[in-house]
């Protein structure tokens, strides 16, 4: 009966909504992500369509005959309806990690009408990176989970990159390229955003046939369920990055040879030549052909890269022509633009080389990400882009490390401050632009609170309810804990990004090894009181997804954070040449290390086997299976290959990974530096480098399988390792 008034209800509205143009609301894509998320309760609510609010998205929420009516111009704005409904009446939350969706016997009455429209246009998700450092190995499940979380949570504005390759392969065989051209130019799907940004070709690769169609098939599925929520996706342009055998075909072609991170090679296409629109064109074309168009547009150029004049007037014909390679074929084009250009080199970018490159692309038709404005704003520097409009971005992780980190008191106040400023002439958005997701979802929930709202987050407040959101109930424990953690590790005072721990970087006596800073900008004796509170309410809590992963996390950072105090111990005993102290802090370090590896076996979100399993599974055939299991052991170890100087960069403090990796590096380091002092010679720092590059590069290539299941009690393990590392304390 409830389905048959259900169907009634979305034809009726469905054949009223035919008759409203320009409407964007589409009631069944909107009433089946209400089903997907709530399966067992999704019969007690309605949808509706309202007209936008001065031209902002809105929603409305409203009790009416025992539902909830979920009124809004699109599909996102009913998602954060229901969103807004399940956190502030259900006390509910949904993210990455930890989900709570228990919801209460009686459906909560909404008791007043509540109306939310949104000050900005746009609302922004991804950047080039997280494509190879999250998104790598998805399959359409996992898309759909993701769009959803991205409607919920209020995001209009997507960078849709999957199936791209699949239109270059196409206009390139177009041009005459073989596949053994392309063979040694595209590259796998963990170092995708770097191919795309035209910063390397062909690590990780080839790709088959049969992958650029899956690829294809899948953006298509991510294209129309977020079109049917009334998102905009982000499609790419070309930005001139062409086969190394480009001059063999084109002779004549001005080239440039691009090097990014001082050992990858790649050649792009000058703007000025005739070549460059010709090759844009034909990949707008082919794209617009196969994924269709919403008109907005993403190109970055010198990604990383020094141009090789300051000449504005260069800089403003590289920046013309660009934006022409759109136009010519979509003349509503608007270019989206990452800023990170003027974050990475700000000595070349200066304000007559940012504006000449802004400049040269007509008004209102580029849209300019400021993709650290929590850390590096640039808009504060460049009068605002120059009246351009742009758009505030937390960028917060490098590299998908899962360190505990984060801004919070400066993303609760800024954006609405930012906003409200006379000075930040056209901020039309706000914006996430991680390297790498699924960590710190206090942050993500925190920054996007800020989508219906104007003024400032309230922290003591909005922590209260964050809680109940996120346990199911109130602890005066977990909120006392929560303000340790804020005033901590979410303090993030002058950090870049989240620090590291010793653990992960390849073993060394120094305090940091390449890519692992494990410098502190909080107290670690602080950190103790807020572990101390959560164990004090774990017996409370322990059923709650979100507490599980917490506590697992801040017993993760604790520990992290003691390895790098006993690696310095033993630093000194060797120093001291104390052969005794030196054996008993090693073997401490490496119970240490079996201690952390189980216990984030205990939790999903830490496991190497997800990882590494997604990778083999998304292989179309047995060949590309093992070529992506070895890519995706490669990025998180040595990021490309042994001799790599990016190794340690992606990090991952996971189980599985702890043991067979970082353990059996320190555990040679240890066994080194014993002969060592045993035969009185010296520790030879670049000897063992080279062995351990060797080792790394089988790890890498040697095939074992990781579970995906997680194993033990997340809560239990924590209270267990508390009480053995209780002497941190004293």
């Amino acid at each position: 009966m409830i389905l048959i008034v259900l169907v009634s209800f979305v034809f009726s509205f469905t054949t009223c909504y035919a008759q409203m143009p320009g409407n964007k609301l589409d009631v069944k894509a909107s009433y089946e992500l209400i089903r997907r998320i709530l399966p067992g309760h999704y019969s007690y609510f309605t949808v509706k369509f309202i007209p936008k609010s001065e031209d902002k998205d809105v929603f409305e929420l409203e009790s009416k005959n025992g539902k909830i009516e979920i009124s809004g111009n699109n599909g996102v704005s009913v998602a954060s309806g229901l969103y807004y409904y399940l956190k502030n009446y259900a006390n509910c939350q949904i993210t990455w990690n930890g989900t709570n969706l228990k919801m209460p016997s009686k459906i909560p009455m909404v008791p007043h009408k509540v109306r939310k429209n949104t000050p900005y246009d746009y609302r922004y998700y991804l950047n080039y990176c997280t494509f190879s450092y999250s998104i790598s190995w998805w399959n359409w499940k996992r898309w759909e989970k993701e769009i959803d979380w991205m409607a919920l949570h209020g995001i209009n504005l997507h960078l849709a990159l999957t199936g791209q390759n699949a239109i270059w392969y196409r206009v390139y065989k177009k041009l005459g390229f073989t596949d053994e051209d392309l063979r040694g130019f595209f590259s796998g799907p963990a170092h995708f955003g770097w191919f795309w940004m035209g910063n390397l070709d062909g690590i990780g690769g080839p790709l088959s046939q049969s992958f650029l169609d899956q690829q294809e098939q899948l953006q298509k599925k991510i294209l129309e369920r977020e079109r049917s929520l009334g998102m905009t996706p982000i499609l790419p342009a070309g930005a001139g990055h062409v086969p190394s055998s480009f001059k063999e075909r084109f002779p004549d072609a001005k080239l440039k040879r691009i090097e990014w991170g001082g050992r990858y090679h790649t050649s792009l296409l000058d703007p000025t030549d005739p070549l460059f629109q010709r090759i844009g064109s034909m990949i707008m074309r082919e794209q617009i052909k196969t994924f269709g168009t919403d008109h907005i547009y993403s190109a970055d150029t010198f990604n990383e890269n020094t141009p090789p004049t300051n000449d504005s007037t260069f800089l403003s014909n590289v920046s013309s022509m660009v934006y022409k390679s759109m136009s010519s074929v979509d003349s509503q084009a608007i270019w989206v633009m990452q800023g990170w250009l003027f974050v990475n080199n700000p000595k070349f970018w200066q304000p007559a080389q940012i504006k000449s490159l802004l400049d040269a692309v007509p008004d209102k038709k580029m849209i300019i990400l400021d993709l650290w404005s929590e850390t590096r704003p640039v808009w504060s520097r460049t009068s605002a882009y120059y009246g351009r409009p742009w758009i505030w971005c937390m960028l917060l992780n490098f590299g998908g490390n899962v360190g505990m980190f984060g801004r919070m008191d400066v993303v609760a106040t800024e954006p609405s401050k930012v906003f409200r400023n006379k000075d930040a002439g056209d901020m039309v958005g706000l914006g996430l632009t991680p390297e790498g997701i699924e960590q710190n979802p206090v942050m993500y929930e925190l920054m996007m609170d800020h989508v219906w709202r104007k003024d400032s987050i309230d922290l003591d407040q909005w922590l209260r309810g964050y809680i109940v959101q996120r346990y199911g109930k109130f602890s005066p424990d977990a909120y006392s804990a929560w303000q340790v953690l804020r005033k901590t590790v979410y303090n993030g005072d002058g950090s870049q990004g989240a620090p590291e721990s010793i653990l992960t970087g390849r073993p060394t006596f120094n305090k940091d090894s390449r890519w692992t800073n494990t410098a502190l900008y909080y107290d670690p004796k602080d950190l103790l009181y807020a572990w101390k509170l959560l164990i004090r309410c774990s017996s409370q809590l322990k059923s709650s997804d979100g507490f599980q992963y917490d506590i697992v996390d801040l017993t993760r950072q604790v520990l992290a954070n003691y390895a790098d105090q006993l690696q310095q111990e033993i630093s000194t005993d060797y120093k001291n040449k104390n052969l005794e102290s030196f054996e008993s802090d090693s073997r401490k370090f490496l119970i240490l290390l079996d201690d952390i590896d189980r216990l984030l076996l205990t939790r999903k979100d830490f496991l190497l086997g997800r990882w590494v399993n997604a990778a083999e599974r998304i292989g179309t055939n047995t060949k590309e299976k093992l070529q992506f299991e070895r890519e995706a052991k490669t990025l998180i170890t040595l990021w490309s290959d042994k001799e790599a100087t990016l190794h340690e960069y992606a990090c991952k403090q996971w189980g599985g990974m702890v043991r067979s990796f970082y353990k059996p590096r320190w555990s040679q380091f240890f066994d080194y530096a014993i002969s060592c002092l045993k035969e009185n010679k010296t520790f030879d720092e670049n000897e063992f480098d080279e062995k351990m590059k060797d080792w790394e590069w089988d790890w890498v290539n040697k095939q074992e399988k990781f579970i995906e299941i997680p194993v033990g009690s997340a809560v239990q393990e924590s209270g267990i390792l508390f009480k053995k590392y209780s002497f941190l304390f004293k």
